[in-house]
């Protein structure tokens, strides 16, 4: 592979024929050294095995004056070792700011999640996606860029052949940033996964994410969650509902922290009936009750498509339970994913979701934590997972006996347990750890 490295990332720009490797002003608490400057952005390529990528960052970290990172440092001697062997697939740098050292992924991809990159870092990012043809990966989430640095970004996709993936995640880039990628979506035919989570979109790019959705043929994934709506007539909803109408590619949706409300999940459930591509829809932290149940039970009577539902952070009740629980035992035989977490549903509606699951063997995944639990509830829960209707690590919780009596403990299993961050140990991307991404792969996954 070849190592070209890129501009520092920094408050000051320096010209350079190559670009080059800065080191993050925020490295992992083990890191003894620090670099002066933030972010970080290394692109690999093919070396050859008598000029490595740790020299090529030692001997810039020298022209530049900077001081050497030992994390990167040591991140790109594994790299060399690889390079070595003669593997040919490309290589993840997994360099963010909150991670310790964890084995490199054999994919194409980079990592410099929560640094400080800011717009200075975007501009370098998006000169990365320029050079480095080979790039299908890109996690930039948290690092204080804002809209200025999105439009950066999101421009020089138009143009950009290769990035299936890119997190944006937390980047303040609001509705202006929001608005320039959305455009970019009438262009680029490439990227398959997009996620503005926490962005700070606004009503109306949305809106015009939507609106592009209906054309876009090649986006597979989409995260709007959080966005800065105002109003209470859930346009952005009805918007969404229709381009599901028309829009048979979108495997993924997620939708949290939306304000949506009854009528918004049935302008949802009105388009599934037409839908035949999406399995994953994501609800969570929104406004629904049981009302609103009525009409996704309803919908997957007849949906064969839907696999992974995440409802947690409402108030479906007993009620709402009891009409997902009627639909799963006697109807649905395609979700496999269910959560409602946090939904102030009592021992009768718990006791009737895991019902559902003797007869139901697709369904296999549930998480229930945060509701009001009774003995009915844990004795059930706990027999399914005693008789293998239900697998540890496809539940969020663990049952334990004290005088006699069946408790349930919480497990730290869910369907987007590393959303946010990198576990230190183990893998971080099993069905157990990350149900939802596990159970229904899309674009490229980190």
């Amino acid at each position: 592979m070849a190592a070209q490295p890129l501009q520092p990332v920094g408050e000051r720009s320096m010209g350079s024929s190559r670009e080059a490797a800065r080191a993050p002003a925020r490295s992992p608490a083990w890191a003894s050294t620090q670099a002066s400057t933030p972010g970080a952005a290394l692109a690999v390529q093919r070396e050859s095995p008598e000029s490595g990528l740790q020299k090529h960052y030692s001997n810039l970290c020298m022209e530049k004056s900077q001081k050497i990172n030992p994390f990167i440092l040591h991140i790109l001697q594994e790299v060399d070792e690889e390079i070595k062997k003669g593997l040919a697939a490309g290589i993840t740098l997994n360099i963010a700011g909150n991670n310790r050292l964890v084995p490199v992924e054999r994919v194409t991809g980079l990592d410099v999640g929560y640094n400080l990159l800011c717009d200075v870092g975007a501009y370098y990012a998006a000169k990365l996606l320029q050079k480095q043809l080979n790039l299908i990966y890109l996690n930039l989430m948290f690092n204080d860029i804002g809209p200025e640095g999105g439009e950066l970004i999101a421009k020089v996709l138009h143009k950009n052949r290769t990035l299936k993936y890119l997190r944006m995640t937390g980047n303040k880039i609001e509705n202006k940033g929001g608005m320039f990628f959305a455009a970019m979506l009438q262009i680029n035919s490439s990227l398959e996964k997009l996620d503005l989570g926490d962005c700070d979109l606004g009503m109306q790019s949305v809106i015009a994410f939507a609106t592009v959705l209906t054309q876009n043929q090649a986006i597979k994934a989409i995260n709007l969650n959080r966005p800065i709506l105002y109003g209470e007539q859930e346009e952005s909803t009805v918007h969404v509902g229709r381009m599901l109408k028309e829009n048979h590619c979108l495997v993924a949706l997620h939708m949290c922290k939306h304000d949506i409300k009854n009528s918004g999940i049935q302008q949802l459930c009105d388009a599934l009936y037409l839908n035949s591509s999406l399995r994953y829809l994501d609800v969570s932290c929104n406004k629904i009750t049981h009302d609103g149940m009525v009409y996704l039970a309803d919908v997957l009577k007849s949906n064969t498509t839907l696999e992974v539902i995440d409802l947690s952070f409402n108030r479906i009740e007993n009620a709402g339970a009891n009409y997902l629980s009627e639909t799963l035992t006697s109807h649905n035989r395609s979700l496999k994913a269910l959560s409602v977490v946090s939904n102030n549903i009592e021992g009768e509606g718990l006791v009737a979701l895991s019902q559902s699951m003797k007869t139901n063997l697709t369904f296999s995944h549930i998480y229930i934590w945060g509701n009001k639990f009774d003995e009915a509830t844990c004795v059930a829960y706990s027999d399914l997972i005693q008789t293998g209707c239900l697998k540890p690590d496809n539940t969020d919780v663990e049952p334990f006996v004290v005088d006699g009596h069946v408790y349930l403990a919480e497990v730290s299993n869910g369907l987007k347990k590393h959303y946010y961050w990198t576990s230190t140990y183990g893998e971080s991307y099993d069905h157990s750890s990350n149900a939802g991404f596990a159970l229904v792969p899309v674009g490229q996954q980190p």
